[in-house]
């Protein structure tokens, strides 16, 4: 909203100024005639003249109501100077001076604040401006048609400054909904775009090979069998851990190295995983631990098992990992502040992470340990072998 307002002034600053200096520029030109004001009245005038001129180009730059006060008073200096130049009353007099009040001092609506005092002042700037053109054009009370163009520039101008002020906000909130719709749209042509590569990837890879096992792999070595079926199962793990195979080719993904991965590029796919079910994860410590391939798989299947617990049953949406290592273990310490339980009130052969978790660890030469109570949350720590 702040870009919208700077916006919205600078947009009144440089048409109070492009209009104001117009106004005061054909007024000089009409003066400048010979025989329309006497010349002394006119190098008297002169001065006023500059320090409008100055007035209106420091409003298009700033909106400081010190120039737009400024302004207002010598442009209404020159009027009155010019409308007392003589004895006699011509008309060309007044039509020389509409523009001066028409636009050179309406123009100031543009840069004044909205506020009571400026109203007043302006309403008054008004009343003085139209009198003065209209006396210098003497034809009794009613009103001459320079007098006219007066009330016709101070009117304009109010409602040009109104339709800026109005509009300029008017016309952000319809860009934000149409940058905020094509988002969605593109969000949802992105979601269709995955959902359909991944029903390609399904159909390339895992469902190719059940067919050729359904058929008892004919025509197959089985030694190619086995090696899909391993390719296969590798492709899932990725899945499972939330990352997006790149097709190279039909029935061609690009696959993790088996050997040795580094914990933290592993870490990300777990953590992007639950963001998007809605579980913020928040990392702390080391992730540049290289880890045998079947200890990376037990270490992160246990891990995001911990967190899909604290997804279902904590109450909260929060969950904190910390990472640590030393010569020989790795560690992490899984922690959440939802509702918690009571350890000894359940039974062990329920526990929903004795074999998804304790188990899978404990194949691969780890352990995992489990604190909680009732109000205080959950912490779990796993740890595994280098």
């Amino acid at each position: 909203m702040e870009l919208i307002a700077k916006e919205r002034d600078r947009l009144l600053r440089r048409t109070a100024r492009a209009l104001g200096l117009s106004g005061t520029a054909t007024t000089l030109v009409g003066i400048s005639l010979p025989g329309v004001v006497p010349v002394s009245a006119y190098l008297e005038a002169l001065p006023f003249f500059v320090t409008l001129v100055i007035s209106q180009i420091m409003v298009g730059r700033t909106l400081a109501q010190r120039w737009v006060a400024l302004g207002i008073i010598s442009g209404l200096a020159a009027l009155t100077l010019l409308r007392f130049s003589g004895d006699s009353q011509d008309t060309d007099v007044g039509a020389a001076l509409a523009p001066l009040a028409a636009a050179g001092i309406a123009s100031f609506v543009l840069a004044a604040r909205p506020t009571v005092a400026w109203v007043v002042a302006l309403v008054a700037a008004f009343a003085t401006s139209t009198f003065l053109v209209q006396q210098a054009s003497e034809s009794g009370w009613a009103l001459t048609a320079s007098a006219l163009t007066v009330v016709l520039g101070w009117t304009l101008a109010t409602l040009t400054g109104y339709w800026i002020s109005a509009s300029v906000p008017r016309a952000s909130r319809r860009i934000y909904s149409i940058g905020k719709a094509h988002r969605a749209e593109r969000q949802a042509s992105e979601l269709e775009a995955q959902r359909r590569q991944s029903a390609r990837l399904l159909h390339d890879t895992v469902l190719a090979t059940l067919t050729l096992l359904a058929h008892s792999g004919v025509g197959v070595a089985p030694a190619a069998l086995q090696q899909q079926a391993g390719d296969d199962a590798r492709l899932l793990r990725q899945l499972r851990l939330g990352a997006t195979p790149t097709p190279q080719a039909s029935g061609s993904y690009t696959l993790e190295p088996a050997v040795e991965p580094v914990l933290g590029t592993t870490l990300e796919s777990v953590k992007q995983r639950f963001g998007r079910m809605g579980l913020e994860v928040n990392w702390h410590g080391t992730g540049q631990v290289l880890l045998p391939s079947e200890v990376l798989d037990a270490f992160l299947l246990s891990l995001a098992e911990c967190l899909e617990n604290v997804r279902r049953h904590s109450g909260v949406r929060r969950a904190d990992v910390t990472i640590t290592d030393d010569a020989t273990t790795v560690r992490a310490m899984v922690t959440d502040a939802g509702i918690g339980f009571d350890l000894a009130g359940i039974d062990e052969d329920k526990l929903g992470f004795k074999e998804s978790v304790i188990g899978r660890l404990r194949e691969v030469g780890g352990n995992a340990r489990l604190f909680s109570s009732p109000g205080s949350g959950t912490t779990v720590v796993l740890e595994v072998p280098k």
